[in-house]
Parts: structure tokens; C-alpha cells; sequence
């Protein structure tokens, strides 16, 4: 028996085809069909291209990129026929002469003037080295381009044409190609001076066997060893590197205090004559600083300097002292020389920090009640050092390695008998002496610079990274 409802659909052919219709759609959806009854090959030209670039270019080809194909191949068998003849046959005249790799790997098996000459060997195979790299950093990119390629065209992605790529170095590489030259200086001028230290302080290099009457020999890290195990180089080591750090500490510390304190004093309200005293103050950064040192290394001669002639005698010594020859008073001449000589740069630097630091700050902590000492406590110090704290610190790493004022005003001296560095004599002085002396070891001067250079970074590094000027964004 019909019911109703279908009575009612067969009077009504339309409303009847309309819900037919439907359910075709609701069943459609409820069963989709695949919208492409041949789907496309998985493909995997990433690899394929990959593989081919074994031999350059030839995975560019393969992409259909035929200018960069042919751009790969050229260039890079171009880059290793022409460095062929150094990685194959280095600078030694020796019969065992296999190449600059070979002469960093051996330096040298035949000595003389006619044999090899292990520096020669080793600075060329450093350069043999870097120029390998660099060889081997290109045909690696060929690889990586194939792939990259390859694996676009297995997304169904569009393949960038020689215009595009052109139009995206223009866009993004252009700095990059600028800074080419730049890398390049860097490389010869910084890093392979650098390689070269490092070396040289695995080898037996020194007076009694320079090349090429003689051959170096790597001795691996007996020259570290040298430094705690031999008697003289210990006891001056560690005599040294104390100097070093009272030194440091002393002068640098010393001179950002005075110049600090300076510039707080002539930046008080009501001080008259300001400009008149800091020009003053300033003087004596005016004057180059090594003629300053050999100034100061005349006023304190013992036999006729201004100190021991006038100034001491004034006071009621007329003993004078012995700067030159007593080194507790020649440390502390080159202390106070380099008080002189650094204070005038940090009494600049603050003062123009001073004048930067809101007025509101000191009203507020007047307000508050606060004493001068207090307001110079919680409010000027901190702003100071927040701002100056990593130029502070270079200033240490400088005194560290200052050269300059040891050798100009004593040559490091005095002499200290059972040492080979004199009474003060830094780390960096001892390292000239050791390598320019009468009877240089360059083996073991480049293992202390390797000491000195690891402990200046660690320092430099942990003092940055605690400064407050590079944890916090903002300036309060």
C-alpha cells in the first residue's frame, strides 16, 4: 500500500526528478572518484640528477639547464687543471717532491740549498690546502644545484629560467658577489698567517735547524709539553703571564677609574673654566704615544731623568731610584706611564655619557633624598658602565697585549737571572724575544702565542657575554 508521501510524488513528476538528481549528488560526494583516471609517474629526478653531477654540469643537463651545465663543467675542470701543477708538484727540489699537500704532509725529505725547504713547503701547502677546499666547496655545489633542481621538477614545480635566475642574483646575490674580493684578502691576509702559527707550533722550528740547512720535523705537542715541563721555560712562564695579569688589571683598572672620576668632576653644576681643564686633560692624548714613552723613558733615567735630578730631591730623596735597573720600580714607572697615556680617551668617552643621562633622574633621587655619593652609585655608574662595558673591555684585552709601551721604554728589562724574559716583560714581549732574539724558537714562541690568543678569547668572550649591554635591549 502507497503511502501518502508517495502518492503525493507521483502526482508531482518535477519535484520528483529534482530529488532524484539529488541523491546522484549525495552519492557522488559520499563515493568520490578520482579526478584524474591516469595519474602521473612518480618521478625522482633529484636523485638522478644528483648522481650524474658526478661529472660537473652533466646534472644541470640533465634538468635541461644547459648555460649552467656548461658554466659547471668549464669551471670547475678549468679550476683543478690549472691548480694541477701545485697540488703535484710543490716548491721542493727534492727527488721525493710529490706536491704542496705531500711537502705540508712531509716538509721535505732532502735538505740543502737544493733539497726542500720545509717553510716553504708548508706556507705553499697551506695555500695548496685552502685552494683545494675552495675546489672541492664548488664541485659540492654543483651536486647541491642538481638536486635542488630535480627535486622542483618532482613537485611538478616551475623550473626557474636563465632569466629569472639572473633577475634573483641581481635581487638577493649582488652583496654577495661584492663581498667576494673582501673573502678572498681576508683568506691570504688573516686566515692563512693564522693556519701558519698554529703549525708551526707542532714543529721542532728554531735557530739550530732553520731550513734549508736543515729540515723541520712535526713534534706534535711537545712544545706545550715544553712550557710546564722544562725548568726555565716554566719558571718564566709563570713569572710572565703574573706580570701579565697584574699589569692588566692594574693599568687598565687604573685608567678607567681616573678617567671616569675626571669626567664626573668636570661635569658638576657651577664648576667654572670646564672646557679650559678638560683641554688640558686632553693633551696628552694629543701627542703620539711612543713619543710620550721614550719622553717619560728620559725623565726617569736613573743618571739624568727630571725625577731623580729635581723632582725626587725636592721631596727629600735625594738617593734617587733605580727605574731601570730595580724591577718592582719599573713596573710601576710603565703603570703609571699608561695611566697618562689612557685616561684622556675614557675621561671622553664618559663625558659624553654624562651628558646624555636624563636630569629627571638626579631630580627624582633629590626628591628622594638621595646623597651625591648615592645618586653617583645607582645612577651615573650604571648608566656609564651599561653604555661603555664592551669598549672597557677591549681596553683590557688592549693593556693585555701592549707591546708598544714594554719595548719602548725597557725593553722589558731588567734582566732576571734563570729567565729568558726580562723583569717585565709581558706575554706578548717575551713571544718578539722569542721569535726575533738571538736564539729564536719560533716552535715554542708560536705555542705561547697560541696559550696567549686562547686565553685573551676565553676572557673577551665570558666578560661580553656577562655585560649587561648585550643581555638587555633597552637603556633605562
Amino acid at each position: 500500500m502507497d503511502s501518502p508521501s508517495s502518492l503525493w510524488l507521483e502526482e508531482k513528476p518535477e519535484v520528483r526528478h529534482d530529488l532524484w538528481k539529488g541523491e546522484r549528488t549525495m552519492a557522488a560526494i559520499a563515493t568520490p572518484h578520482p579526478t584524474n583516471p591516469t595519474p602521473e609517474k612518480k618521478t625522482n629526478h633529484r636523485t638522478i640528477a644528483a648522481l650524474m653531477s658526478i661529472i660537473p654540469g652533466v646534472g644541470q643537463l640533465y634538468n635541461k639547464q644547459f648555460l649552467k651545465g656548461a658554466t659547471f663543467f668549464v669551471v670547475v675542470l678549468s679550476y683543478f687543471l690549472v691548480n694541477f701543477e701545485l697540488f703535484f708538484k710543490g716548491a721542493g727540489n727534492g727527488p721525493g717532491d710529490r706536491g704542496a699537500i705531500w711537502g705540508l704532509i712531509t716538509l721535505g725529505e732532502v735538505p740543502g740549498v737544493r733539497g726542500d725547504h720545509s717553510i716553504f713547503l708548508m706556507v705553499e701547502g697551506i695555500i695548496a690546502l685552502l685552494l683545494l677546499i675552495f675546489g672541492i666547496a664548488i664541485y659540492v655545489w654543483n651536486f647541491i644545484d642538481a638536486y635542488r633542481i630535480g627535486k622542483l621538477r618532482d613537485m611538478n614545480l616551475e623550473v626557474p629560467s636563465l632569466k629569472m635566475q639572473l633577475r634573483n642574483f641581481r635581487d638577493n646575490g649582488f652583496p654577495y658577489a661584492m663581498l667576494i674580493p673582501s673573502l678572498v684578502l681576508l683568506v691570504f691576509t688573516v686566515v692563512l698567517p693564522l693556519i701558519f702559527t698554529f703549525l708551526i707550533a707542532f714543529t721542532n722550528y728554531k735557530f739550530n735547524n732553520s731550513p734549508p740547512a736543515k729540515l723541520v720535523e712535526w713534534i706534535g705537542i711537545q712544545n706545550f709539553l715544553n712550557i710546564f715541563t722544562v725548568d726555565i721555560f716554566r719558571d718564566t712562564f709563570v713569572s710572565v703571564l703574573g706580570w701579565t695579569l697584574v699589569w692588566t688589571v692594574a693599568s687598565t683598572t687604573g685608567v678607567i677609574a681616573i678617567g671616569i672620576g675626571l669626567a664626573v668632576l668636570l661635569n658638576q653644576k657651577g664648576l667654572k673654566g670646564k672646557r679650559f681643564f678638560r683641554s688640558i686633560l686632553i693633551l696628552s692624548w694629543a701627542v703620539p704615544a711612543f713619543i710620550t714613552i721614550l719622553i717619560f723613558r728620559s725623565m726617569f733615567n736613573e743618571t739624568f731623568g727630571v725625577f731623580n735630578t729635581t723632582l725626587l730631591p725636592a721631596v727629600g730623596l735625594n738617593n734617587g731610584i733605580e727605574w731601570m735597573t730595580d724591577p718592582t720600580y719599573t713596573k710601576l714607572a710603565l703603570i703609571g706611564i699608561q695611566w697618562w697615556l689612557g685616561f684622556p680617551y675614557i675621561m671622553t668617552l664618559t663625558t659624553g655619557i654624562l651628558q646624555s643621562i636624563p636630569e629627571d633622574l638626579y631630580e627624582a633621587a633629590t626628591i628622594d633624598g638621595a646623597t651625591s655619593g648615592e645618586k653617583f652609585r645607582l645612577i651615573t655608574l650604571p648608566m656609564i658602565l651599561f653604555a661603555t662595558a664592551p669598549i672597557l673591555i677591549t681596553q683590557y684585552t688592549f693593556n693585555f697585549n701592549n707591546f708598544n709601551i714594554i719595548y719602548l721604554f725597557n725593553n722589558g728589562g731588567p734582566a732576571v737571572p734563570g729567565q729568558s724574559a726580562g723583569g717585565t716583560d709581558i706575554l706578548i714581549s717575551w713571544i718578539y724575544k722569542l721569535s726575533l732574539g738571538s736564539n729564536p724558537q719560533y716552535g715554542f714562541a708560536a705555542a705561547i702565542t697560541l696559550v696567549l690568543s686562547f686565553f685573551i678569547m676565553t676572557i673577551a668572550v665570558i666578560q661580553f657575554k656577562r655585560s649587561k649591554s648585550f643581555k638587555d635591549e633597552d637603556m633605562i
